[in-house]
């Protein structure tokens, strides 16, 4: 059997190739992560967003609302009262 001298580089090449194609996968996993990490950061915001903008709503209906039986109130108690002069 001969023995081819080459051998050396051959192995060289299989090895080098077996580490980039790891180094790649390594990449393409950390591209993965980072990619969902953005994902998971960007819906928590949103949500954070999406509450405070119904928080706020809701504050001002209510202040809408609470304004309006103010209103209300004020306008049933004048209309009962009725005012007459007094003379001395």
């Amino acid at each position: 059997m001969l023995l081819n001298p080459f051998a050396p580089l051959a192995f060289i090449k299989i090895t080098s190739l077996k580490a980039t194609t790891f180094f790649l996968l390594v990449l393409l996993i950390k591209s993965n992560l980072l990619r969902l990490k953005g994902g998971l950061i960007g819906g928590l915001f949103a949500l954070i967003l999406i509450s405070g903008i119904l928080a706020s709503t809701s504050i001002a209906l209510g202040s809408l609302i609470y304004a309006y039986r103010v209103k209300n109130k004020t306008q049933e108690d004048n209309t009962v009262q009725d005012l007459e002069t007094v003379n001395i």
